[in-house]
């Protein structure tokens, strides 16, 4: 991948594992085995939440998503994936009867 560009190559990457290879990201197999969605996702919670537009320059722009994606890998390291609720589902909210839900509506699971 070494000679593709930073665009080309995020394309081409599928896994976790595959994405924090390409960053240099050192990782444990059994954390991201069990992870690997949550890291993937906490990941591009924390892109989305940068100032925009990011760097034009590829290499600042990789350093970056390697931070970052560094940052949400280690967020699992320390934590679990049902204390850091990334995923809507893993989120408990009051219900209109009384208790507690974890139901997602529609609207909300295809929504950016």
């Amino acid at each position: 991948m070494d000679d593709l560009s930073l665009d080309e190559a995020l394309a081409e990457l599928v896994s976790a594992e595959d994405f924090l290879d390409y960053f240099g990201v050192p990782y444990r197999r059994e954390v991201v085995e069990v992870n690997r969605l949550h890291i993937l996702q906490r990941w591009h919670d924390y892109l989305n939440r940068l100032p925009q537009p990011l760097p034009a320059d590829a290499t600042a722009r990789r350093a970056i998503y390697r931070d970052w994606l560094a940052r949400a890998y280690d967020d699992f390291v320390r934590s679990d994936a049902l204390t850091e609720k990334v995923f809507a589902v893993f989120r408990n909210v009051p219900n209109a009867q009384g208790g507690m839900t974890s139901f997602v509506p529609i609207e909300r699971v295809f929504r950016s």
